[in-house]
């Protein structure tokens, strides 16, 4: 007989289950990363022009169209593009190489004012600097009773004899023989085959990139976007557009911080102020630490030129002013808003790409990872691309509300939605963030994965937060304009226009009776659900801030018991939240008969706030209900008590998704906020 098994006591409510072991589809997702890895760092002589290609691509795209508007053919304007290129890099790969030859010729020069500066630093303070602190350092050891080491060792007399001197090593001088002019073209040509092979390849992928866009881009919409050709089409194409105006944006601004950089280390007098600049020009395009490291070699070179320091820290404050002056007024200007990249995904990849390909890597990270974020926002396969490098917020605002609920946080729930009132309304807020960041908590409450005390937190955050927004006013706040970033959302995915506020539709308090402005004149009823309450708790305060009086009572108030002992004197509507109703709805509809019962003249709204309830897509169940309106949204709520209060029929509709038991008719869904 096996032995009984002791039962298995339930999981407390701080412990965490373990984490499951990763399935099939997660290896081979490892599996796929390593092998692109190992692609990237093994095919790096193939993979390289083709990037730097499609790079290129996204800077000439631009001027290729507008050659093509001027009535030149596809094929012209895309060789005179990709000539212009050329003889642009072969001018700069010219002008670098002259500055550098005339730069090795001085290098004797230079190095002489380099050792006499040096000695006149020896012979001055710092020169004085070792010997002070040896005399320091001998008077410590005498202060401390020390004796020298030269005392304690007693003195020998062999060790005062001179040593017998050794026989000197005779010179020897190896002369190699004077190299043929076929090992000097080999010696210079053979560095050069490479970079001019890789260019080679750049501009033949290039030609072929810019002549066959619409093909590679259909391409590219089958591969990850067929089943909605529209919207895949409309993301690549915006997509397209943001990347190339941002690149071209990008290289002109470092163009000119280069040509300033160049014009002003002339004016300075540092010897090849023209390699120094397209230096500082290139380098711009590494993050953080590419000024710098731009600054370095002309300040080293004006102190070895300049006998004293004032040509050495004129040029450190070229570059001390210049940067800043870029990169935090002129380019905040020209961009409007960030990048879309986050700091530490550009740190990241600057690291990953010079680790795949080198120096090379190093200059394309920020672009070549701007085009892997905006491919993670127009292609939903690669959206994990924008949540691991992008700036925007992983989490959506209701799901970061959520989150503060269940970290017990109402100082931070109330930062971020106060953050969201500044370019929407209260009504707006309490629609898309505070109903849905709800609905989560009510989901996983229902399933049973939130602990009581964890319950406890999410309706004392959001009942602090709600009474918080007490002082907000329910108005639409001005517009204001947004720049065009290269990594914002095609037009297909931008949200409707957010749902107004209700104030300005809505006619003047006078219009409404004293009856409706009386406290309690609408009863705004909780679901039986753990978090209804709080639900009907923001409905109440959006009816106060609209001149209707309300009166917010608990789902035990209604109950079959306390039903007769609740006081319905002066209530001309009432208003019933529910956050989430599974199965058939027996139970409301019992309610409803009871307040029928109690208040037979008062108008009843149901306001189911998940869209998607079964009870707001079937007839036949709202009118076994028997309610009077049913809402989706607290707009749609304040609007049709409004209108109930009012009298006029003029007013914007509802969404009232079922025939009214008074023959009320379904106005049509305003657009949500986004």
């Amino acid at each position: 007989m096996p032995p009984a098994r002791l039962p298995v006591p339930p999981p407390s409510e701080t412990e965490i289950q373990p984490p499951g072991v990763p399935g099939l589809s997660g290896l081979l997702t490892l599996a796929v990363g390593v092998v692109i890895l190992a692609a990237l760092y093994v095919g790096q002589d193939v993979f390289l022009p083709v990037v730097l290609a499609i790079l290129l691509a996204f800077v000439l795209a631009p001027f290729v169209d507008l050659m093509r508007k001027w009535h030149l053919g596809r094929v012209t304007s895309v060789i005179i593009a990709v000539l212009v290129t050329l003889g642009i890099i072969v001018s700069l790969g010219g002008l670098i190489g002259f500055q550098l030859a005339g730069l090795a010729s001085d290098i004797p020069r230079y190095q002489t004012t380099i050792e006499r500066k040096v000695g006149s630093l020896r012979e001055g303070t710092l020169g004085k600097l070792p010997t002070m602190l040896r005399d320091f350092g001998r008077r410590f050891d005498k202060a401390v009773g020390e004796q020298p080491a030269e005392a304690q060792a007693p003195a020998s007399p062999s060790a005062a004899a001179p040593a017998p001197e050794e026989p000197k090593p005779m010179p020897v001088e190896v002369h190699e023989p004077e190299p043929t002019p076929a090992q000097v073209a080999r010696n210079f040509l053979l560095p050069l085959l490479e970079p001019l092979a890789t260019m080679g390849i750049v501009f033949v992928v290039l030609v072929f990139i810019l002549m066959q866009r619409e093909d590679l881009r259909d391409r590219m919409i089958r591969l990850f976007g067929s089943s909605d050709l529209h919207r895949t089409t409309a993301a690549m194409d915006d997509g397209a557009r943001r990347l190339s105006r941002y690149f071209l944006t990008q290289l002109a601004l470092n163009a000119a911080f280069g040509l300033v950089a160049g014009i002003g280390l002339w004016l300075i007098g540092v010897p090849s102020p023209a390699l120094w600049g397209v230096f500082a020009a290139l380098m711009r395009f590494v993050p953080y630490i590419g000024s710098f490291v731009a600054a370095a070699p002309p300040i080293l070179l004006a102190a070895a030129v300049d006998p004293g320091w004032s040509m050495a820290l004129m040029t450190l404050a070229l570059f001390v002013i210049g940067e800043p002056l870029m990169g935090h007024v002129v380019e905040p200007i020209v961009y409007g808003q960030s990048t879309g990249l986050s700091p530490f995904a550009v740190v990241i990849s600057a690291i990953f790409w010079t680790w795949i390909w080198g120096p090379v890597g190093l200059l394309i990270a920020t672009p070549l990872t701007l085009c892997l974020v905006v491919l993670g926002r127009h292609v939903e396969r690669l959206e994990f691309l924008d949540v691991l490098l992008g700036d925007r917020p992983a989490l959506t605002p209701a799901e970061n509300l959520y989150q503060r609920m269940l970290a017990g946080d109402p100082d931070e729930a109330l930062d971020s939605a106060e953050i969201l009132l500044k370019e929407r309304s209260l009504t707006s807020y309490y629609d898309e963030v505070a109903l849905k960041g709800l609905q989560l908590a009510a989901n996983d409450a229902t399933r049973g994965v939130l602990t009581h005390r964890q319950l406890d937190q999410v309706r004392d955050v959001i009942k602090a937060l709600v009474q918080d927004l007490g002082s907000h006013e329910d108005v639409e706040p001005p517009p204001h304009e947004t720049a065009d970033e290269p990594v914002a959302p095609p037009p297909s995915e931008k949200p409707a226009i957010k749902g107004p506020a209700v104030v300005g539709e809505m006619p003047h308090e006078d219009k409404i009776s004293e009856a409706w402005k009386a406290e309690g004149a609408v009863m705004c009823i909780a679901g039986r659900g753990p978090l209804d309450e709080a639900a009907s708790e923001m409905l109440a305060q959006l009816l106060n801030k609209h001149g209707l009086g309300s009166r917010l009572v608990p789902h035990e108030a209604v109950s079959r018991s306390a039903i007769y002992n609740l006081d319905m004197t002066g209530v001309q509507m009432v208003c019933i939240s529910y956050l989430e109703i599974s199965g058939t709805p027996a139970h409301l509809r019992y309610l409803l008969r009871r307040l029928r019962k109690k208040a037979p003249k008062a108008p009843i709204l149901v306001g189911l706030w998940p869209a998607e309830d079964a009870v707001l897509k079937s007839e036949t169940m709202r009118a076994t209900l028997g309610a009077d309106y049913y809402v989706s949204s607290m707009r749609d709520a304040v609007v049709q008590c409004l209108k109930a209060a009012t009298g006029e029929e003029q007013l914007p509709e509802a969404v009232t998704t079922g025939q009214a038991a008074n023959g009320a008719a379904a106005g049509k869904r305003l657009p949500l906020p986004a």
